[in-house]
């Protein structure tokens, strides 16, 4: 505990990250909008299919914020190691070795974002690169922690004792969450704001989750993960103040792979990787509703965001198939979802009209049509509740 009260060791470097993030807080809401025209001249733009109105509305500014982060941890890098070199003291090249390995792969996920906005990759590249991405994460973990016991819950301790090696499962496991994290978001996504909002609350959460446990024996952990949520959470509200309704600018999947790929390596290398998914609530209710979709069961349009009705409201996207084309697996999921009221489900013969399957469209065919800024704050409500 004597350790956590030296302010060179703990306060100091928090204080000088947390006057970075304001800073560069400020650099990137004057930074964004003049970057727009560049954007959109470099054909780096899209047309806002849930408005009236079809202007080009500059697209991929993730990898703005993303670069506005990583130059702020660049500048922060010698702050946590001043003291070792003015003290003659033993140099913690493990402790460098970790930010650096994480700056290389939320570095190898900005790449990929944007690439993915200009170049449009499939979806097995969006799968396999986040698995490459994070093999230096675990390379550190299991240099620096190498710990794969974990604690089994209550209510199962009777059958499978109180813990449980995993071994090598545990590094699958935690090479399938950098996976996760950076689909998910870019899954639960379609509407104004709604990425960037997910993701700074979710930020938030996990930076209030860091400071509750500064006081516990893993506090350098968590100190760890502070130095990436801090500036995480500022250039995301500067992002997210142009990305709200109605939106000036777009993330793309840039910002989501950048997003996803920050929380996996707060959540592996401050060693809470399981607690990490209990943020991720929503967007694992999501995945598991569009699995029938993601894994083509049931056939998956290329967008399946709301649609705007002559209204000017929001109302669920659907997709039309036949009884032949879903086969027998198909056609008991659509059993299922009509006998629990998880999709609202038409048939015209031998046709079939469903609801895609995503959480916005399920609470849009629960609530009715909403308005798309509505919609946003129902969704980001929820993110905090859960």
């Amino acid at each position: 505990m004597k350790q956590l009260l030296d302010p060179w060791q703990a306060w100091l470097p928090l204080l000088v990250n947390f006057v970075l993030s304001v800073m560069f807080y400020s650099f990137t809401v004057r930074l964004i909008p003049k970057l727009t025209k560049m954007f959109v001249d470099a054909n780096l733009f899209g047309e806002d299919l849930n408005k009236k109105t079809r202007e080009k509305v500059p697209e991929a500014f993730g990898v703005v914020t993303g670069c506005m982060f990583l130059i702020a941890l660049f500048l922060f890098i010698p702050v946590p190691f001043g003291h070792f070199l003015f003290q003659n003291s033993d140099f913690p090249h493990h402790e460098l070795v970790k930010l650096v390995s994480a700056l290389v792969s939320i570095c190898c996920m900005l790449l990929l974002g944007f690439a993915d906005d200009v170049l449009n990759l499939r979806w097995r590249h969006k799968l396999l690169l986040p698995t490459i991405a994070s093999l230096p994460l675990l390379m550190v973990y299991y240099v620096s922690f190498n710990v794969t016991t974990i604690i089994i819950p209550k209510p199962f301790r009777f059958w499978l004792g109180y813990s449980v090696n995993l071994g090598m499962l545990y590094y699958v496991y935690m090479g399938m969450l950098a996976v996760f994290c950076t689909n998910a978001i870019n899954i639960l996504a379609g509407v104004n704001g709604l990425e960037a909002g997910q993701s700074l609350v979710i930020a938030a959460s996990i930076m209030l989750f860091n400071l509750c446990e500064l006081s516990g024996d893993l506090w350098q952990a968590h100190q760890f993960s502070l130095y990436f949520m801090m500036p995480f959470i500022a250039t995301t509200l500067a992002l997210l103040k142009f990305n709200w309704y109605p939106s000036k600018v777009f993330v793309g999947d840039t910002f989501c792979y950048f997003a996803g790929m920050t929380f996996a390596v707060v959540g592996i290398l401050g060693h809470f990787s399981k607690t990490m998914l209990l943020f991720f609530i929503p967007q694992i209710i999501n995945f598991l509703y569009s699995v029938p979709q993601l894994f083509h069961i049931i056939p998956c349009p290329r967008h399946r965001m709301p649609r705007l009705n002559k209204f000017g409201l929001l109302e669920a996207s659907v997709t039309y198939f036949s009884f032949e084309e879903i086969g027998t697996l198909g056609r008991f999921i659509l059993r299922i979802c009509s006998s629990f009221g998880l999709a609202r489900i038409k048939q015209d013969g031998k046709m079939v009209e469903m609801n895609n399957l995503t959480l916005i469209n399920f609470l849009l065919i629960k609530f009715g049509p909403v308005h798309e800024a509505n919609l946003t704050t129902i969704l980001l409500y929820i993110q905090v509740r859960l």
